[in-house]
């Protein structure tokens, strides 16, 4: 009786080209994520507990001395309902919704966030506080 083990082949896998093609798509996807939202004004956002991410189609920030910007375009507080409008009306045409973030700094006053807040749910876009 013969009782030795008999060789099997066992199949083998190649992963040498697969730490490469890892390495190449983290590279990319780090290049891509620090170029995610280049149309925020720098404030200094109080914190929070929950996270509020969203679609960023509008960006409005208000900065520690109260100047208001839509993207990086500073606007008079005269005129925000009126090119808040307009750029609520281009988000249209891309999406059903169009969400406006709100970038307050940690001293900007209240009530201009909310003015802002209600001049957005008038032209009918979506409100989002940014808070970080």
């Amino acid at each position: 009786m013969n009782i030795r083990k008999r060789l099997r082949n066992h199949p083998e896998m190649h992963t040498g080209a697969l730490n490469d093609i890892l390495f190449i798509l983290l590279m990319f996807f780090l290049i891509v994520s620090t170029l995610a939202n280049p149309n925020v004004v720098k404030v200094n956002n109080p914190k929070g507990t929950k996270d509020t991410k969203s679609k960023q189609n509008i960006v409005v920030s208000i900065n520690k001395d109260q100047q208001v910007f839509i993207g990086q375009k500073a606007v008079d507080m005269n005129q925000l309902d009126t090119l808040l409008k307009l750029e609520v009306a281009k988000a249209h045409s891309v999406t059903d919704t169009p969400s406006v973030v709100i970038n307050a700094d940690t001293i900007s006053y209240y009530g201009e966030v909310f003015r802002i807040m209600q001049s957005a749910k008038r032209a009918g876009a979506r409100v989002v506080a940014n808070v970080k």
